[in-house]
């Protein structure tokens, strides 16, 4: 017989303090107490209500120790290897398992796979819920990441897609108001903040944007053609999260949350300009110089540690190919259903139109000789400098008037003929 068990044949008083064929901790320390005390073994079995072989059994023990659990054999134990390396592939599903079990030679039933899962899966979830905290080194990662919110812009509560750039290492952030998510939007983006960083990451993490992946092949990340030209023009290399895992992507998460509750919590804006200007300000004022609740440090600080590669005078990136045009005789270029000016000097001449995010940039040969901002169809976009001395198309101005002309007649003047003409004209009217 187990010497942690109450013996076979004792008969407790009812209510005495036992628990599980064992006494309880407490009535044990009571047990070695009244023995120390020089109580008689058969006194304390009375009044406890337990065998006298079990105050004697404690007394030679000395101290409570718990009851080492008995572990009996089960047939799922022998599937158990089985269970971890399959379960996942199946989803935990118990039926599924089951009957591949019993393809197996196992005769337990569904219950005993069910209580073998549950450990598995509750390790499964825990393993699915914690993150390890990822620190980059200076000038290795920015994540990047669009927010949406209402924002009162003048008397209009307008959505606003806000962009949202983060160095990993120093946490310096940058945030700029858009109309919309697409894929121009995106660069447009990309470029404001490398400029105002005056470098570039070895890196960008994005949360997979449909704008950008176009999905996966073989583990690896399909990305859109124009993206990954303009990545690697700028010479960073794009990643993207795990699917379902974006908070990998923490530092701007918490960034776009910053923006959100920070920049533009109970704030209204006169118009779009002063929301653009707002951020900008922000940026430089509030979010560069506090104290980071990680690295306890300002960003702004720890951006001198950054080792960003230098963009230098790069120009801005081109989303298409330039196109040729000839400059009209009114000194504008057709562009996209729309005509934007260039200097008079070069009417009749062929340029090229090159695309930005934003803009149209004219150039002719290799200098940039106009710059426009995007404008609608059929829209006329005229610099009034580019027309600066042209002289506009008139009749020609004479010093002196022609002063022999033999049909012309100063107005107001009579010509005086000789009456015996008026005679002969009469006398031939009354002969017919």
């Amino acid at each position: 017989m187990d010497d942690q068990t109450t013996d076979v044949g004792s008969t407790p008083v009812p209510g005495a303090p036992v628990e599980g064929g064992m006494l309880r901790e407490d009535v044990v320390r009571e047990v070695l107490a009244r023995l120390a005390r020089g109580e008689h073994v058969k006194t304390i079995a009375r009044e406890l209500g337990a065998d006298k072989k079990t105050i004697k059994r404690w007394r030679q023990r000395g101290a409570w120790r718990p009851r080492t659990p008995r572990v009996y054999p089960k047939a799922i134990d022998a599937h158990r290897p089985f269970l971890e390396r399959r379960g996942p592939e199946v989803g935990w599903n118990g039926a599924v398992l089951l009957r591949e079990l019993q393809a197996q030679g196992f005769t337990g039933g569904y219950q005993q796979v069910q209580r073998a899962l549950q450990p598995l899966r509750t390790t499964r979830q825990w393993a699915a819920r914690a993150t390890v905290r990822f620190e980059t080194g200076p000038g290795e990662q920015a994540q990047v990441d669009f927010g949406q919110l209402l924002v009162w812009i003048a008397d209009v509560a307008t959505a606003v897609h806000f962009f949202v750039f983060t160095l990993g290492f120093s946490r310096r952030a940058v945030a700029y108001a858009y109309r919309n998510e697409r894929l121009d939007t995106l660069l447009d983006g990309h470029e404001r903040a490398l400029g105002h960083f005056g470098g570039v990451p070895l890196s960008c993490l994005y949360d997979n944007p449909r704008t950008i992946t176009l999905g996966r092949s073989a583990g690896q990340v399909l990305w859109h053609p124009r993206f990954e030209d303009f990545a690697r023009y700028y010479g960073f290399t794009p990643r993207a999260c795990q699917p379902y895992r974006a908070r990998t992507k923490g530092k701007v998460e918490s960034g776009v949350k910053y923006v959100k509750r920070n920049a533009l919590a109970g704030r209204r804006f006169a118009n779009w300009a002063a929301l653009e200007t707002w951020l900008e300000e922000w940026a430089a004022t509030v979010s560069d110089v506090r104290e980071h609740g990680t690295t306890h440090e300002r960003p702004i600080d720890r951006f001198a540690r950054e080792t960003l590669t230098p963009l230098g005078s790069q120009p801005p990136y081109h989303y298409t190919a330039p196109r040729r045009r000839i400059v009209a005789a009114d000194a504008l270029v057709a562009i996209a259903a729309g005509r934007y000016s260039v200097p008079v000097r070069y009417v009749g001449q062929t340029v090229d139109v090159r695309e930005t995010a934003t803009h149209y940039v004219i150039v002719a040969g290799d200098t940039c000789i106009a710059q426009h901002a995007k404008a609608g169809r059929h829209a006329v976009v005229m610099e009034p400098a580019h027309y600066a001395g042209l002289l506009r198309p008139g009749p020609p101005l004479l010093a002196d008037a022609p002063q022999w002309d033999p049909a012309y007649h100063a107005l107001g003047a009579v010509e005086v003929r000789d009456l015996a003409i008026y005679e002969t004209l009469s006398a031939i009217g009354g002969g017919q």
